[in-house]
């Protein structure tokens, strides 16, 4: 049997909320963390796949 998936995997991130008013950096500093998060998400996912891999020697 198979591991249970990284528990965020589908999770999809939102685009940081555009206030009328607001200064575009404050706009694109958020933009950047949802960026951080997806990335790490991507990376929290490979890490998974290479262990089942490993252990289970499956082959893409």
């Amino acid at each position: 049997m198979l591991p249970a998936a990284p528990y965020d995997l589908r999770k999809q991130e939102q685009h940081a909320p555009v206030v009328e008013g607001q200064p575009i950096i404050a706009v694109l500093a958020r933009e950047r963390q949802a960026l951080d998060r997806a990335n790490a998400r991507v990376g929290r996912w490979s890490l998974f796949y290479d262990d089942l891999t490993t252990r289970y020697g499956a082959r893409p």
